[in-house]
């Protein structure tokens, strides 16, 4: 959310109304393919109030307000962290390592050596 400036990011009345948010963005087939994997189903009365949405590209939440704290390593964490299947997301130890904080590691490591 704080890169977009869209916070939440993903805002839901309640959790029917979460996952189509969230569904709209990643997209239902992507939603899919983790159902699928994990052998798990949709309520068919949700699957319809979920209904089918392409995944919208990153690109498309970049407008003049944000741009400025947006970068492609910014654009590739959240790619990597935003994903259905959590076998597929960055742990938080790889989100650390991950190039956008690369400018916080580089800080820290010169407070810690003026110290």
């Amino acid at each position: 959310g704080m890169i977009f400036r869209k916070e939440p990011f993903f805002y839901g009345h309640d959790n029917q109304d979460q996952l189509v948010k969230i569904a709209k963005v990643l997209g239902t087939d992507e939603l899919n393919a983790y159902l699928n994997k994990y052998h798990l189903e949709l309520d068919p009365q949700l699957e319809a109030f979920v209904g089918r949405h392409n995944r919208k590209p990153w690109s498309r939440f970049v407008n003049a307000d944000n741009q400025h704290l947006v970068s492609p390593e910014a654009i590739d964490f959240l790619d990597k962290l935003l994903r259905y299947d959590h076998q597929d997301r960055l742990t938080a130890k790889e989100a650390m390592a991950h190039p956008y904080f690369s400018q916080v590691r580089a800080a820290e490591s010169s407070r810690m050596r003026t110290q």
